[in-house]
């Protein structure tokens, strides 16, 4: 693997990541309010709904916090799955020292992100929905595809970048929403901006090297991937209106899934994701 990655930047990202600061220990839980929007309004996935306008704001604001747990919600699941490979290549990887320290690095930034999600669930002391259905493909990538392998990052990649895009909107954004949710999604961005720089360092050289069929069919593989974690962290499950209020709760995600304006905003989000790996060769697209 040495071949796939600069050294120097491996260990400079290990650099940053030591001492470890812990997203528990960092986070204002005093200022977790559930009087106040988790989400600016245009990030709502109803935004752009004609009825969004005259519903109460106590329901926009309790949807905009079911909607943000159901994002982190996502993450603890993606978070996992990367947790789990990464903790037992640990067991058998010895030749690559620089590669598996920075990962290790990673496996306890996960663990602090997740714990910091469980503890904004905790705190809320609101009613949770059961957890969405995890995608299949998702599943199959994380469990199955062997780690060393391009298609294994390449999903990691749109698993870390896609989500990481609405945590920069909430930051740029932040005005009118609850201050340790700001905090909260600061301090995932801030990590993953060293996990995603380090994916893409691991994948540079291998697609540069690749020809242009295997490019094409790479995009073909993950098209299907890509739209299960936009449905997964932008269009929110059935129940989560139900529980901000709004019923029947498939008449709503519908609404969300086919308004115009939601799927612009998506598309905003995500653009920066697509064109990078497009400048890349790797033709992927959201329709």
């Amino acid at each position: 693997m040495a071949q796939d990655f600069s050294p120097e930047l491996v260990q400079q990202l290990s650099r940053n990541s030591t001492p470890y600061d812990d997203p528990l220990a960092k986070i204002d839980w005093s200022a977790l309010d559930c009087a106040q929007y988790w989400l600016p309004q245009e990030a709502i996935s109803l935004a752009g709904v004609p009825a969004f306008g005259a519903f109460d704001e106590q329901v926009r604001m309790r949807l905009s916090q079911y909607e943000f747990i159901n994002f982190i919600d996502a993450g603890i699941w993606l978070e996992g799955l990367f947790m789990t490979r990464i903790a037992a290549a640990a067991r058998h990887t010895r030749a690559d020292l620089t590669s598996l320290k920075y990962r290790l690095h990673e496996l306890r930034e996960e663990a602090g992100h997740s714990l910091m999600f469980v503890q904004v669930m905790e705190k809320s002391g609101l009613p949770l929905a059961a957890p969405a259905p995890r995608p299949r493909l998702g599943n199959l990538f994380g469990r199955y595809a062997p780690m060393e392998s391009t298609p294994f990052w390449l999903a990691i990649l749109l698993g870390e970048d896609i989500p990481d895009r609405l945590n920069r909107y909430i930051r740029r954004h932040a005005q009118g929403v609850c201050p340790a949710i700001v905090q909260v999604s600061t301090a995932h961005l801030i990590d993953e901006a060293r996990h995603i720089a380090y994916a893409r360092e691991l994948l540079e050289g291998r697609i540069a090297r690749m020809p242009t069929w295997r490019r094409q069919a790479l995009a073909w593989l993950l098209r299907p991937l890509l739209d299960e974690f936009l449905t997964l962290f932008y269009f929110p499950q059935p129940a989560i209106y139900e529980l901000a209020g709004l019923y029947p709760g498939k008449y709503w995600a519908r609404q969300a899934r086919t308004c115009p304006r939601r799927r612009r905003f998506v598309r905003d989000c995500i653009n920066p994701t697509l064109s990078m790996l497009q400048q890349r060769g790797i033709p992927l697209e959201w329709r």
